[in-house]
Formats: C-alpha cells, structure tokens, sequence
C-alpha cells in the first residue's frame, strides 16, 4: 500500500469513529457464543479446522470444598519462539478476565497452566494463543 493511501484510509477511519463512535465500536465486542472472529472453537475452526486437536486448550476442573482447581493443558509442540502457545487466559461465566498464565517457550516444554479460584461455581473459559494460529476458546463447569 503507498503511503498516501494509506494516511488517506487511516484519515477516513478517525474521521468515521469522530462522526458515529458508536459505529465504529459496533463489532468491536463478540459474545462468547457462536461464530467468531475473533478466536476459533472446536466447533467452528475455521480456516485451522486441521489445528484443532493441538490447539484447543483441554481443561480439568477439580473441586475441594471451596476451592477450584483449574488445569489446563493444550497439546502443542513448544518450538522455541518459531512455533508455541503464548499464554492461556482464565475467563469468567459473563466472560470478565479471572488470570493467565504467560509461557516462555526456552524454558517451558508445554503449555500447561494451573489456576486456583475461591468460592466460584458456574461456566469458566479458557483462550489458548498460539503465535501462529491464532486464538483459541473452550469451556467448562464448575
């Protein structure tokens, strides 16, 4: 792209969220449920519909008395900065942010994440993201 297109484009754009903000932030927001594109499901993978057993982030609750246990692990190959899953982010029933776990692929040999809650019941999400394939959702019950 030049660069006059390109300032031209990106003046029409701040102009656009200027005149009708609420336009712009429109499809700014996705809700969990349904196709996104934003992240990828098992049921809707998209373009990574081959990725899916290495991506999808695999999630084991384990309840003691108040306490949750949250494990997650998601089966893909740690290959230096060229090819790994950068973080997993805990997410709540109305999808609000819980925690995450950031992973440094030249030290951690996979993608594994604990998460401890208190007193929490109801759905939890999990994003897996992948430096190549983008991002990932599943979820839970507690």
């Amino acid at each position: 792209m030049e660069r006059r297109d390109f300032m031209r484009l990106s003046t029409a754009g701040v102009v656009a969220s200027v005149v009708n903000p609420t336009m712009a932030l429109a499809n700014a927001y996705k809700p969990v449920k349904g196709s996104s594109d934003i992240y990828y499901t098992k049921e809707d993978a998209g373009r990574w519909s081959g990725k899916v057993a290495t991506h999808l982030p695999s999630i084991d609750i384990e309840k003691v008395g108040n306490v949750v246990t949250v494990k997650v692990v998601t089966a893909h190959e740690m290959k230096g900065y060229e090819h790994y899953i950068v973080k997993h982010v805990l997410l709540d029933s109305k999808q609000k942010f819980l925690d995450e776990h950031l992973f440094d692929p030249t030290k951690d040999s996979a993608a594994l994440s604990t998460f401890t809650l208190k007193d929490y019941s109801g759905t939890l999400y999990v994003l897996s993201l992948c430096n190549k394939h983008d991002l990932w959702l599943n979820s839970a019950e507690v």
